[in-house]
């Protein structure tokens, strides 16, 4: 697990070695282990890499990592989690390998099979390949977007950087950071850019989940996309024994892969099903250390469930509990450390807790992200089962349910996606609804808190629902065996009563959703007064989006909202967004000007 950043200028031009130090320095904390740098200064190539010893923690895994004969040279941020199996192959082929590393699997795997070798690979990453003989770069991104990678153009054309994480590049001259007004707007209806490929910054992009880019002479071609979902196999006549089956050996494997490691492996757990049944599979293969959080001054506590799962599974459990001073006093932090817009209320409270694991001696978390979207968790999958009336209504309302009745310009934007996925879906709007989880919700909102979050204090966090063995079989399974007599996760929720997991009050207790920042809003007063001053600031954003009216009613008259059909109903969610939206702009855009 690294940082990685780097360029492709047009041939004939150079910059100072001192800006790609600049880079690797803004994202230092992504690898704080080693450093590696690469220059094919005749081409225009430059790699740098800090790296997060995780498999083989010797000199040998050092990156940029180059071939034999010089010809290729990777930059490679994630884990390969099937790469046991992928090394015997190519060691059947003749590879013989210098390191233990997955790194070096990856490296090779290109050197065999080129492009194609995506498609054996179960994992998640980011890495880039320099290819000397056609000088080309090629950079990939792994099917669920589980590992960020970003890129831009410099001015005038000269070339494209690219990097784990977009602060990386302020530490150039030449960038200038402006905000993306259309990105804005989805950050303040949906609490994230739900845009594939647009970031919050004009000119800055993501390299979509499951595709591949080609840059030639600094020119970036692409991007291509490399996985696409399964259809449910409607016609499958397996019954739900056999279904139960299939999901508890996949996931048992995957588990198993995802415990391989040189270092400390703990479990975030938080008591609902999906953290506990890998806690209870992990717990299968050998003893695990279990983490869970609390908040203090809010009834919301999860602590008793998790208490209960780690009794039933014999885990070495711990507990912590977060402060509502602690999340207002990191929340700068959190807002230079997440680059994007984003508005999870869990952005601190989760950073705190692999802080936690790190402080903890623990350097890797398995985490349970990825069940709710695959397994279809959420109460917009059982919408989308019921929906009734014209595609547009139904459309419409599925807007209102993500968007939280704030706002409205971006229905047209939303409802061209959902059309797009519903043409790939045969008009099935539960597929539809999945595909835009998968591809929009998870890489840009709860996928980038996890790796922001723990990257941020040097801790890698895997999730096993995420690797595309799991998503496959999920994707394959049809709605109804998914969603079955009212219960959703029904298949992940049989599964675990089958083979006796965990206890049934877990295997069949409704998932646990709230807010803790918007409890703090309202319940907090040294909370509220803070959020008020940053929300209000002459400075600020309020003014310039015209929302002083509705936030002084907020923090003045303690106003909620304004009813349906008026464009904001909920004032504590849309202030936890302008008080994250200020924090952002004193640190990304100050930085880049």
């Amino acid at each position: 697990m690294c940082g990685i950043a780097g360029w492709f200028l047009k041939q004939g031009e150079s910059r100072v070695d001192t800006h790609l130090e600049a880079m690797a320095n803004a994202i230092s904390h992504r690898g704080p282990d080693d450093r590696g740098y690469f220059y094919d200064r005749e081409c225009g190539v430059a790699f740098a890499h800090n790296r997060l010893s995780i498999i083989d923690l010797s000199p040998a895994g050092h990156q940029p990592m180059v071939s034999e004969d010089g010809r290729f040279v990777l930059s490679y941020n994630g884990e390969l989690y099937n790469f046991l199996g992928l090394r015997t192959e190519l060691e059947k082929l003749g590879h013989q390998f210098q390191s233990r590393t997955d790194s070096e699997v990856v490296l090779r795997s290109f050197i065999e099979w080129g492009p194609a070798c995506l498609d054996r690979f179960c994992g998640m990453f980011a890495f880039a390949i320099w290819s000397s003989s056609d000088r080309k770069m090629f950079l990939a991104r792994d099917p669920l977007g589980m590992k960020p990678l970003y890129y831009t153009q410099l001015p005038g054309n000269q070339g494209l950087v690219f990097a784990s994480e977009i602060k990386a590049f302020l530490a150039l001259p030449d960038f200038k950071a402006g905000i993306n007004r259309d990105a804005l707007q989805q950050f303040l209806e949906f609490g994230y850019t739900f845009d594939d490929q647009a970031t919050s910054l004009e000119g800055v992009f993501k390299l979509p989940p499951g595709h591949s880019m080609e840059v030639v002479n600094g020119t970036p071609i692409g991007p291509k996309r490399f996985f696409a979902p399964p259809a449910p196999e409607l016609d499958d006549r397996r019954d739900e024994r056999e279904r139960e089956t299939e999901l508890y050996n996949t996931l048992s494997e995957v588990v198993a892969q995802h415990l391989i490691a040189d270092v400390p492996v703990g479990l975030l757990l938080s008591g609902g099903l999906d953290s506990s049944v890998i806690a209870a599979l992990a717990a299968g293969r050998t003893r695990i250390t279990t983490i869970t959080m609390g908040f203090a001054e809010s009834e919301i506590d999860e602590r008793t469930y998790a208490r209960v799962v780690a009794s039933h599974i014999g885990s070495d459990h711990r507990e912590i509990t977060i402060h509502p001073h602690e999340v207002r006093d990191g929340l700068e932090d959190v807002a230079w450390f997440f680059d994007d817009l984003f508005a999870d209320w869990g952005t601190v409270s989760t950073r705190l807790m692999y802080k936690k694991c790190r402080e903890l001696g623990i350097k890797v978390v398995l985490v349970g992200e990825g069940s709710d979207e695959l397994f279809g968790g959420y109460p917009i999958f059982d919408f989308a089962m019921r929906a009734r009336g014209p595609m547009t209504w139904k459309l419409f309302e599925l807007y209102r349910r993500y968007a939280g009745r704030r706002y409205g310009s971006h229905f047209v934007k939303f409802a061209s996606i959902m059309r797009g996925y519903l043409d790939q879906t045969n008009r099935d709007l539960f597929s539809a609804v999945r595909l835009f989880e998968l591809r929009n919700q998870l890489p840009n909102n709860y996928v980038m808190k996890v790796d922001k979050a723990s990257m941020s204090v040097s801790v890698e966090a895997r999730a096993p629902f995420l690797d595309r063995r799991v998503a496959e079989l999920a994707y394959r399974t049809p709605a109804a065996e998914l969603l079955k007599d009212g219960t959703n996760k029904s298949l992940l929720r049989s599964m675990a009563e089958r083979y006796e997991l965990l206890p049934r009050e877990i295997t069949r207790r409704e998932k646990f959703g709230a807010s803790i920042a918007s409890s703090w809003m309202d319940e907090s007063q040294q909370f509220r007064d803070y959020a008020r001053k940053v929300i209000l600031d002459r400075n600020g954003w309020v003014d310039e989006l015209g929302l002083r009216g509705a936030m002084t009613d907020y923090f003045n008259a303690g106003r909620t909202g304004y009813a349906f059909p008026r464009a904001i109903s909920i004032f504590s969610n849309l202030a936890w967004r302008l008080l994250l939206l200020n924090l952002w702009s004193r640190r990304m855009l100050a930085a880049g000007r």
